[in-house]
């Protein structure tokens, strides 16, 4: 049992002494000028670390060079990269189609690997939501944009008739 009575042992920051630093609870962490502050849920005014995502550990031991330790990542920016290349020399189809096929696929780096580095940016389940989700759209549009599409939706061509008057 600490000396408040709180049951949580606190060790003092570099140059105080115990007497001068006590923090009541597990809640209540120091403020800036190290004063302990009363019990909240609120965040701490400034924070000293950011907790790393689930999965946001390096894809490749601390040895290997940066390259192979986001390997994941740079897969990903390679095809929208080529994507884009594609869609610029005029093959608007087939290069959207691949940028929709990278962000799929980054969804299943995601879901398959325990560690993806900064592919990971959020939860695993909301990463993997938001590639697949975008993804799929992309690919979607890519299939439907006109002239000529390669996928047609019926029930899309009578709405638009309906909220477009001609």
């Amino acid at each position: 049992m600490s000396a408040d009575g709180s049951g949580v042992e606190k060790a003092a920051p570099a140059g105080e002494t115990a007497e001068e630093f006590k923090v009541r609870d597990a809640v209540s962490a120091p403020d800036a000028e190290g004063r302990a502050r009363r019990a909240t849920r609120r965040f701490p005014l400034f924070t000293r670390d950011t907790a790393r995502p689930e999965g946001g550990g390096r894809a490749a031991g601390g040895d290997a060079p940066a390259p192979a330790r986001q390997w994941p990542m740079l897969a990903v920016l390679s095809l929208v990269g080529a994507g884009l290349l594609l869609t610029a020399m005029d093959a608007f189809r087939i290069g959207t189609m691949l940028i929709g096929v990278a962000l799929i696929g980054g969804a299943v780096l995601r879901f398959v690997l325990p560690g993806v580095g900064m592919l990971a940016v959020r939860s695993r389940f909301t990463d993997i939501t938001t590639y697949g989700v975008l993804g799929l759209a992309i690919v979607l549009l890519a299939l439907m944009v006109q002239p000529d599409p390669w996928l047609e939706i019926p029930f899309l061509k009578d709405t638009l008739h309906f909220t477009v008057d001609t």
